[in-house]
């Protein structure tokens, strides 16, 4: 059962809210722990490890006098290390009769490598905790296992005769012994001619197309998710038209600029009808540029069947884990460029209310793909945390760096000059990211 069934059926709104909160509170607790365990290696010590801010709801100090507190706003958390004068670590109090021991244990009186480690380890763990789920995901689904064999048949609006057990041979005329490369290049139909092994014989039976048009997932925020769109829907007409497999239905919606599209699609045994309407978005085409493309926003074309699985090879899991968070970097980056320079719209930018939104629509879509949206806002968040901006993790490194040239930390003059320049550009782009979400299509 996913756990999210187990929820009580709250409005959309209190959804939602709970979804956010419980993806957030994750993911700054990785981060803020990374920062309180390497400081602490570091010899340098927490005075505060705070969960959420404002007043405090429940707190309690360990044996190393780190008091550990949960605070009645949870959008956030901060480890206030002893000698900072705010949770930023952006200033400090006066130790000018405090003992040497003192001073190294805190953040301003360590020494630079210290505070170096320490202020990068946030988004580091966010990478691992990144690379730990998308690792564990790929480890619970498993590889798919040959010969092929059908482990479950999803429900499809056409009678057919392949059954659960049976082992793929041939798929019109194609064999299947070696893999999947058998299923390119095959007719355009809802069923097609295979030949199984059945208790112990061969059998010619019909089955799904591996390209039926069926809703696989439905993005957060795209247009298949306002018209109501869900996982398991078979697409039958676009605009009157047979859609036979999924690419007549992107032929439809590619060629539709932008106008509302008639859908029949066929639920639990119940046709239904309803109206969505394509948004436009950019994609990156190979050579890096990009494109603008009219999109409602599902992933489909795929078996309505599963195979049988077996465990990955866990450093395979690993090395693709850590392959897919490289990705998600190098894509936000790419992406934030195109956008400065005008290729793309801004629009391609959410803040905060996008994002809880988007973690609704993927805690609904059930647990592992909640965790997979949690990995790669993680992620995100741990590298947008690397931005050589004041006030954020990065600012805070680039600031080591001028010390490690100069020999000297810059004076609290130009320190300030430069948070306040860092806090100005930080809500700024907070504001910029609301209105995207307020007022892009």
């Amino acid at each position: 059962m996913d756990i999210f069934s187990l929820l009580p059926n709250f409005g959309s709104f209190a959804f939602t809210l709970i979804a956010f909160v419980i993806a957030m509170s994750l993911i700054v607790a990785i981060h803020e722990f990374g920062h309180y365990i390497v400081g602490r290696w570091s010899g340098i010590h927490a005075d505060v490890f705070s969960l959420g801010f404002g007043p405090v709801l429940f707190s309690r100090f360990d044996k190393r006098g780190t008091k550990w507190q949960v605070a009645a706003l949870p959008f956030g958390g901060y480890v206030k290390f002893r000698g900072d004068a705010d949770p930023a670590s952006a200033s400090a109090q006066n130790m000018d009769h405090q003992s040497e021991e003192f001073k190294r244990s805190t953040m301003v009186g360590a020494p630079l490598w210290a505070r170096s480690a320490t202020v990068f380890a946030g988004p580091l763990f966010n990478f691992l905790f990144s690379i730990a789920l998308f690792a564990g995901i790929l480890l619970y689904q498993g590889t798919t296992k040959l010969p092929l064999t059908v482990s479950q048949i999803e429900p499809v609006p056409f009678d057919h005769t392949m059954q659960v057990g049976d082992v793929l041979i041939e798929v019109e005329g194609n064999s299947l012994r070696d893999g999947q490369d058998g299923f390119s290049d095959l007719p355009k139909s809802q069923t097609l001619s295979y030949v199984v092994e059945r208790n112990e014989r061969l059998v010619e039976v019909t089955g799904p197309s591996a390209e039926l048009a069926r809703v696989v997932q439905v993005m957060p925020r795209s247009a298949a998710a306002e018209a109501g769109l869900q996982e398991g829907d078979v697409i039958v007409t676009a605009n009157a038209q047979d859609i036979t497999v999924f690419s007549d239905l992107k032929t439809i919606v590619e060629g539709s600029d932008g106008a509302p599209i008639d859908l029949a699609i066929w639920r639990d045994g119940v046709m239904q009808q309803l109206v969505l309407t394509p948004k436009r978005v950019d994609e990156q085409r190979p050579d890096g540029s990009f494109a603008k493309y009219w999109r409602i926003g599902i992933v489909g074309g795929t078996f309505p069947f599963e195979f049988e699985t077996e465990t990955a090879p866990v450093t395979q899991a690993f090395g693709n884990a850590t392959q897919m968070t490289y990705e998600i970097m190098k894509g936000s980056l790419t992406g934030l460029y195109h956008v400065i320079t005008g290729a793309i719209s801004s629009c391609n930018l959410s803040g905060p209310i996008g994002i809880a939104e988007t973690s609704g629509q993927m805690a609904r879509q059930g647990s592992l793909d909640f965790l997979w949206f949690i990995a790669i806002l993680s992620t995100a968040v741990g590298f947008i945390n690397l931005f050589p901006i004041p006030i954020l993790d990065g600012g805070h490194l680039s600031l080591y760096a001028w010390e490690a040239v100069a020999g000297k930390p810059p004076s609290e003059r130009i320190l300030n000059r430069i948070m306040t320049v860092g806090l100005f550009i930080v809500l700024s782009f907070m504001i910029f990211a609301v209105t995207n979400d307020l007022f892009c299509p």
